[in-house]
């Protein structure tokens, strides 16, 4: 006679970076609400991105609205069942570096799922508007030592800023018009690095003024 599979508990279950994702899409947008400050922000998404199961993330949002989302244990299927046409190319370049000098990634460009980006004494920038994605997350380490890099993307594209600044910033900037929340399915950007006597700032531009960045 066989024994039937010990019941799981769901909230017992690996969280995946999709899961990740949906928390912290509903921690940005209570802070743009205004329901939590800026320094709880942080501290929630490091809660959110060092949580290992989904009992893990649940409390991190127990106390927002979620728009009737059952998160975290709800299985993730809108993001799987809609791929974004973005996702897919052959990768563009993995560096960016601006020495006493500017350099720019801009256009119609396939963003790796690892780009490095330096500048010192110099600027770098490095623009998602009409870029496609090799794959559904990528990451940008910004390292900017007297200098600067801007990282412009647009409202569609799930973002991440866990960046830190030493005598400069490292900031999130949200144009006027930008949606606080990316659709689901949508690729995502992290962005991370340190900004040292200089600055890494990520511009969110709406879709529908794509051309507007200042």
């Amino acid at each position: 006679m066989s024994q039937q599979p010990p019941h799981r508990d769901p909230k017992q279950l690996r969280a995946s970076d999709a899961d990740r994702e949906r928390v912290a899409q509903v921690l940005h947008k209570a802070s743009g609400e205004g329901r939590i400050t800026l320094d709880e922000l942080q501290e929630r998404l490091d809660q959110v991105y060092s949580a290992k199961t989904l009992g893990e993330l649940e409390p991190v949002v127990a106390d927002l609205p979620t728009d009737g989302s059952h998160l975290p244990t709800a299985p993730v299927v809108a993001a799987a069942s809609l791929p974004d046409r973005r996702v897919g190319g052959t990768p563009g370049s993995t560096t960016s570096i601006a020495v006493m000098s500017g350099t720019e990634r801009k256009g119609a460009w396939v963003l790796p799922p690892q780009h490095n980006s330096f500048a010192f004494w110099g600027g770098v920038e490095i623009d998602l508007r009409h870029a496609r994605f090799a794959e559904q997350y990528s990451t940008i380490t910004a390292v900017a030592i007297m200098g600067g890099v801007d990282v412009i993307v647009p409202d569609d594209v799930a973002v991440e800023v866990t960046g830190v600044g030493i005598m400069g910033a490292f900031e999130t900037r949200n144009k006027k018009g930008a949606s606080p929340t990316a659709p689901p399915g949508a690729p995502v950007v992290k962005v991370t690095g340190l900004a040292f006597w200089g600055g890494v700032e990520v511009k969110r531009v709406p879709r529908s003024k794509i051309d507007e960045i200042e």
